[in-house]
């Protein structure tokens, strides 16, 4: 076959070849490279291929229990979030009674405070004479301390992993259950099917696509998180293992190894939850009518239905509770609130050595990382929605290939293959955050920008150009405007979690000038006197602009905002 003629069927113009070139540059370059280099330092022994740091990692008793630690926490925290999650699904979604618009958006509220910021407040409530312990003790429902974190901060840090993460579980299960034909459950009814066996046998095995969905997102969440047990000093688990390794990572190939392990992880949940996902069939005929299946809950259902719903939110509320106290707390110490409360660890979050910087380099990393998100999210969404491009699908895969890897693998791939050139972070980590900060939350902006391209008519480009304006401008006057709703959804998205930013912070910002606010809480959280308290102040600002943030984007986008998250 000529390849000429092969060629020929691309529209491929002088500009849309250099926009194509450059972004695979950039893919190459701070996606591509740090991860082969990760790879070639863990199986490369003297130029030659080995397995020696795998081996030895499987001998060490510390790193073999770092390794199941974290698969544990992984495990332990997807089956909790289910637990929690499918009934509550169930029943928002197939029962109908008074409140259930209000409870369904009060069940996502944890979803605004990272569990790092969260277990802040925790160690506060939950602590030997803290306030739980100390408001059973006043009851006399105890007689002494319970140690409710298990002594190593293992529960805890699942605990915490579990309150954050359900809101995703049960958003995948309650879209799953909504696709649900109930033609096939009526049908398995009038077979004689009922209660627990119609949602064993039909119902369960038909929501599988969106449970694993879910399960896959919460295990890999959970694997990966570094900043939770830095705070609860839980430091048996593979992340903290490839956090103190950076330290030593000219000395200690130790820390390759752990990357490429979490690498292999995630992709092998990745692959089984696929495969056994789609090896097997969910069709469902007949979807002309997918009205749920809601049935009125009588007055004692409402009830118990109000009663576990505002318990669970309650519960999942205590880490921002706590949060908010100890952030408010002039005094606490042996009482279960605080004795005094004041506002001044606000005003210290402004003025204080470490805090007013952070929030500075915060603003700056943030903004410039956003922009670089909107450049190259355009010229990603370009390219998919209006250009006939060789490897189409290759870029698409690429440009959202962040959403599966987990940000302690980029960063550590960063520290490692940029060590001893200009952008060596030990020295000045500004670019290389800036480009962390782009390169994970740039799927959130080609998803909107995708979005926006896709409900834009071509022909209204097309106009443009038969009137003689070049590609470029039309972009600009025509395009742009048209699809600016879905830019701002997406940039606001990428900076607010960029300025929350937690694995990317904590191992590229190793001098304090640079400092970005996430750094800046970890670094307040082991020092005495008022640095948690200060810490709790900036974790409630950071909830507050990720709230904001939320509902500013969900303004923008309303109902399309799970288009930024779908691969």
């Amino acid at each position: 076959m000529d390849p000429r003629r092969i060629w020929r069927q691309y529209d491929l113009s002088g500009s849309s070849t250099a926009l194509l070139v450059f972004l695979w540059l950039f893919f190459a370059a701070f996606l591509i490279y740090p991860l082969l280099y990760v790879f070639s330092q863990a199986f490369y022994v003297n130029g030659r291929f080995s397995l020696t740091f795998f081996r030895l990692m499987l001998a060490d008793p510390v790193q073999r229990d770092c390794v199941i630690n974290s698969i544990n926490i992984g495990a332990a925290a997807t089956v909790l979030t289910t637990i929690v999650g499918l009934p509550l699904a169930f029943v928002m979604t197939r029962r109908s009674f008074r409140g259930r618009g209000v409870l369904q958006a009060l069940v996502l509220v944890p979803m605004v405070m990272p569990p790092f910021v969260g277990a802040i407040g925790m160690r506060q409530f939950f602590a030997r004479f803290g306030s739980i312990n100390l408001a059973l003790m006043k009851l006399g429902l105890i007689s002494e301390p319970i140690d409710w974190f298990g002594g190593g901060g293992f529960v805890g840090v699942v605990i915490l992993e579990a309150l954050h993460l359900y809101p995703i579980m049960y958003l995948n299960i309650a879209a799953a259950l909504a696709n649900v034909d109930p033609n096939m459950e009526e049908a398995a009814q009038n077979l004689g099917a009922s209660g627990f066996k119609l949602f064993r046998t039909i119902t369960f095995p038909l929501m599988l696509p969106g449970y694993f969905a879910g399960a896959v997102i919460v295990f890999i969440w959970a694997f990966t998180d570094l900043g939770t047990p830095l705070i609860f000093q839980y430091r048996t688990v593979v992340p903290v293992q490839i956090f103190d390794n950076v330290k030593d990572i000219r000395t200690n190939p130790m820390g390759y190894a752990l990357v490429v392990l979490v690498i292999v992880v995630t992709m092998l949940f990745f692959y089984v939850a696929k495969r056994f996902v789609g090896g097997r069939r969910y069709e469902m005929m007949g979807r002309g009518h997918v009205a749920a299946r809601e049935r009125p809950l009588g007055p004692v259902g409402t009830v118990l239905a109000l009663v576990g719903i505002l318990s669970l939110i309650g519960i999942a509320l205590l880490p921002h509770l706590s949060v908010l106290l100890t952030s408010v707390s002039a005094k606490w110490f042996m009482t279960v609130v605080p004795e005094q409360v004041s506002f001044a660890y606000y005003g210290k979050v402004f003025s204080h050595e470490l805090t007013l910087p952070s929030i500075r380099n915060s603003l700056l990393y943030s903004s410039f990382s956003t922009l670089v998100d909107i450049v190259l999210g355009v010229a990603i969404a370009y390219l998919l929605t209006r250009r006939r491009v060789p490897g189409k699908n290759l870029l698409d895969a690429t440009s959202m290939l962040p959403l599966a890897l987990p940000g302690i693998v980029l960063a550590f791939g960063y520290v490692a293959s940029f060590a001893d050139t200009p952008l060596d972070p030990r020295r000045n980590p500004t670019l290389l955050l800036i480009i962390a900060y782009s390169v994970r939350r740039l799927p959130y902006v080609v998803r909107a920008a995708y979005a926006g391209f896709q409900q834009t008519s071509v022909a209204l480009e097309e106009a443009s150009q038969n009137l003689g304006a070049s590609p470029a401008v039309t972009l600009r006057r025509i395009t742009l405007p048209l699809i600016s709703a879905n830019l701002i959804a997406g940039a606001i998205l990428a900076f607010s979690f960029a300025m929350l930013s937690v694995s990317d912070s904590l191992i590229l910002a190793m001098k304090e000038q640079y400092y970005p606010i996430t750094k800046a809480i970890f670094a307040l959280m082991q020092r005495i006197a008022d640095g948690p308290f200060i810490a709790s102040a900036m974790g409630m600002l950071g909830m507050a602009l990720l709230t904001v943030s939320l509902v500013a984007a969900g303004r923008f986008l309303g109902a399309r905002m799970g288009e930024l998250f779908r691969s």
